[in-house]
């Protein structure tokens, strides 16, 4: 396995902080602000088909990792736009 393997995909990453919820209780807050008791809700649930299900299980996994700094300096990149 090579490095570049085992380092997350920085657009994987970008999406969670530049995409919003599409619906429900959380429709327009940002992937990367939702709750974990909601994503926690979805991991019991079952997560969505599809791309918004992948994001939504790996905001889930960053959260409960305590990976939030992966996220930070894309916060602040895009936040200045």
């Amino acid at each position: 396995m090579t490095a570049s393997n085992t380092q997350p995909n920085p657009n994987i990453l970008e999406e969670l902080v530049r995409h919003s919820m599409p619906f429900g209780k959380y429709k327009g807050i940002l992937l990367c602000n939702l709750p974990v008791s909601y994503l926690e809700w979805f991991a019991a649930k079952g997560f969505p088909a599809g791309k918004l299900g992948m994001q939504l299980a790996t905001m889930y996994e960053i959260k409960i990792n305590g990976l939030n700094y992966l996220l930070a300096p894309l916060r602040k990149q895009f936040a200045r736009r």
